[in-house]
């Protein structure tokens, strides 16, 4: 048969060029999954030393240690901003750069690439962002407090991923990654909100800046540069329009994630979307985001005043987080099945639906992220960090109670 068509490829071949494929898939995943895990225990001790160190005799340093100046000079040019800015406005933007080039490598190949795979996550995402938004507003829907409505709407990936680690590989497969897609998701919808939402007075001169740094990161791809070092001056530039533009500087870091190239050149055997980000991923999971809870989560609890629009405030967010997040999901999610749109994948059930509900409370890196560019007033802004803080701790022990007995469920069912 083969002597007679010489040109028709057999199914072995057809297979040894769909294997290598689908492992580096696999391993990329895996890979993920890993760091993400064990980056949300790191994450959690973060969280946990500052709150300590908030409340402890010697609290003051704390405070004085984030705003502490730190100037970048650059042959006669001085910029200085406190410590605090340079976390939050800086490194921040290489966490928005891996979620960037997450997204972009999920619409290219994974998750979101095909609309039938992707549309049950999306509605399950919107529905995990429009109740708890509506929860919090029912709370606060006075001026001055109005503004805090996007707190709970993110999911932490980090968090997530580790509780659900946690608890064993008798979670089926996709249980995790529907869970993955709806985070990433999460954080798409969050990126958007902050570019809309909470970038006030733009500069049209700003975004013309911007607009340089991305050519010259496209001509640079263009003459096939394929060090990483190479695009720092671009990022550079693209980062400090957004600044000068008065939009948020770490919506740059999305920007340049989303035109990462996603197929390998020449000799490559991984495409630069990945190789990037799993160079960068580890730093993000092990040094800027737990840098970024040490910095923002020290809420002196001591110190507190809940008085009434404090205290809704952060009732507001934590029940938004640990019961809107469950209720829009899980209720998103079974619309989308009960109308006949789509279907859950195979090895989750509703149990499994829940759990994802449930993880899907933990908003703990971009919902005190979005809560420190809602509110100016720092009594305000603590008790939103509280309610985070409050909402995040309930959804990871219902988190952990429900999937402990879900797990316990799957492996009588596999014996």
């Amino acid at each position: 048969m083969n002597d007679r068509f010489p040109h028709q490829n057999s199914p072995s071949k057809d297979l040894r060029k769909i294997l290598p494929l689908v492992e580096r898939a696999l391993a990329t995943l895996q890979h993920f999954l890993h760091v993400e895990a064990t980056g949300g225990i790191v994450l959690l001790v973060a969280a946990a030393a500052a709150l300590l160190w908030a409340n402890l005799p010697f609290a003051q340093s704390y405070h004085y240690v984030w705003n502490l100046s730190v100037a970048l000079r650059l042959d006669g040019f001085v910029f200085e901003r406190p410590l605090h800015f340079w976390i939050n406005d800086a490194l921040m933007t290489v966490f928005f750069l891996v979620v960037g080039m997450e997204i972009r490598r999920e619409i290219y190949e994974g998750a979101l690439s095909k609309l039938n795979q992707a549309i049950l996550p999306v509605l399950a995402a919107l529905g995990g962002v429009v109740v708890p938004a509506l929860i919090y507003l029912s709370f606060n829907a006075a001026p001055g407090r109005n503004t805090g409505w996007a707190i709970p709407t993110a999911t932490d990936i980090a968090f997530a991923v580790g509780v659900l680690a946690m608890l064993g590989k008798s979670i089926p497969g996709n249980v995790r990654v529907f869970l993955l897609a709806l985070a990433i998701i999460d954080d798409i919808i969050a990126v958007l909100i902050i570019a809309l939402f909470y970038s006030s007075g733009l500069q049209p001169n700003g975004f013309i800046v911007a607009a340089v740094g991305v050519l010259v990161a496209f001509g640079l791809q263009w003459l096939d540069f394929r060090s990483a070092l190479v695009y720092v001056l671009p990022a550079f530039i693209v980062w400090a329009g957004f600044l000068v533009a008065g939009a948020h500087p770490t919506l740059a870091g999305v920007l340049l994630g989303l035109i990462t190239p996603v197929r390998s050149v020449g000799l490559e055997t991984v495409p630069p979307v990945v190789r990037v980000e799993a160079a960068l991923h580890p730093w993000v999971a092990y040094v800027i985001m737990p840098l970024f809870a040490l910095a923002n989560a020290g809420v002196d609890l001591r110190g507190i005043e809940f008085d009434g629009s404090a205290q809704f405030v952060a009732l507001g967010i934590g029940l938004a987080l640990c019961a809107g997040k469950p209720i829009g999901v899980i209720g998103a999610t079974w619309l989308a099945v009960r109308l006949g749109g789509c279907r859950l994948a195979a090895g989750v059930s509703w149990a499994g639906v829940c759990l994802i509900g449930l993880l899907a409370g933990i908003g703990f890196t971009m919902s005190i992220f979005i809560a420190m560019l809602a509110f100016n007033d720092d009594r305000l802004r603590d008790a939103s960090k509280f309610g985070v803080l409050l909402g995040s701790l309930i959804s990871v022990t219902l988190g952990l109670g429900w999937g402990s007995e879900y797990a316990q469920r799957q492996r009588k069912a596999k014996q």
